[in-house]
């Protein structure tokens, strides 16, 4: 549905023509003015009016309509148009959500699409609203205080994740006694949110780039630095992602090698025990043959001094065990 239509002239909000046609003519007419419409998850039908208005590109109306697309930046005749996957972490769930966000930007226009409920739109456009000389920069003001806000929240969501995962950390290698195999559950679930954040924010690097450095039609000349300090600021958001997807692995990679150290420890300790056992069986299995030529079973201290060998022996392999660490 259309969320919102706002006409802007001068970096301020004003009145003008309900009709989306008549909008655009008049502040392609008047010049320094231009139309900012939203819509969420709009249906076929609903976009239909937007896109015969302002001239979309069929592609890109097909990719915003569908959603699930990666972050981008495309070049066409009339607008770019742009995706961003804004994310949020949720620390008591421990799970990041992906939305999706489109930007259709032409000379005299803004088409915004959300799918999903994490968007920083209406939060952009109030702020905005009450910043008119960055609002006065029309529809790449608009596409640089989105991609600003997102890659900023981004940072925040990095952040969380680090929280957690020094909590994870400690859990992993604080004393053994707890539930291994519910700490590699842990290892990976947190681990795939790792991916999840960093398919929202790896792939956007190269549309920044490209609105740093190249000039873009649509694109206003001067913005180039706003759009670096973007930039820079996603740089940080990867290398963040980076650092806790690889230390992730170190961390999965130790607490195999961790649980593999105790499962060789707990193996000595059973064939250590199971070796105190065997001798005495196989001793009381040779008498327990009765063959009736063995001195012994006809002495008085026969018994009792079969009984003092196995203790004696019992006492050796224990004190040997116990001096190499198997007990």
């Amino acid at each position: 549905m259309i969320v919102d239509v706002g006409i802007y002239r001068d970096g301020r909000r004003t009145e003008g023509p309900a009709d989306l046609s008549d909008a655009l003519e008049e502040a392609r007419a008047k010049g320094h003015s231009f139309v900012w419409v939203g819509l969420y998850e709009p249906t076929e039908d609903e976009f239909d009016l937007v896109t015969n208005e302002f001239g979309l590109h069929p592609l890109a109306v097909e990719d915003a309509l569908n959603a699930h697309q990666r972050p981008k930046l495309e070049v066409y005749d009339d607008s770019l148009f742009m995706v961003l996957k804004p994310t949020t972490y949720d620390d008591a769930a421990g799970t990041v959500t992906t939305g999706e966000l489109m930007l259709f930007v032409g000379d005299c226009f803004v088409v915004s699409v959300r799918h999903g409920e994490e968007s920083p739109l209406a939060r952009v456009r109030q702020r905005l609203e009450h910043e008119p000389e960055v609002l006065k920069h029309g529809p790449t003001a608009v596409m640089y205080a989105v991609s600003d806000a997102v890659v900023d929240h981004y940072i925040d969501v990095a952040a969380a994740l680090q929280v957690d995962l020094e909590e994870l950390e400690a859990e992993v290698f604080a004393p053994v006694g707890g539930d291994n195999r519910n700490t590699a559950s842990r290892i990976y679930a947190f681990k795939r949110q790792v991916v999840e954040f960093r398919r929202a924010t790896v792939p956007l690097a190269e549309p920044m780039t490209r609105l740093a450095e190249a000039r873009l039609p649509f694109v206003d000349s001067g913005s180039q630095p706003f759009f670096r300090d973007v930039s820079d600021h996603l740089t940080r958001a990867n290398e963040s992602a980076e650092g806790l997807d690889r230390l992730l692995s170190d961390i999965l990679s130790a607490h195999l090698a961790q649980t593999g150290v105790q499962q060789n420890d707990d193996m000595r300790k059973i064939s250590a025990w199971a070796a105190m056992a065997a001798l005495p069986t196989m001793i009381a299995g040779v008498y327990g043959m009765n063959f009736d030529h063995m001195p012994e079973l006809h002495q008085p201290w026969g018994y009792p001094a079969v009984l003092a060998l196995l203790a004696v022996l019992e006492v050796l392999l224990h004190r040997l065990f116990k001096r190499r660490g198997w007990l």
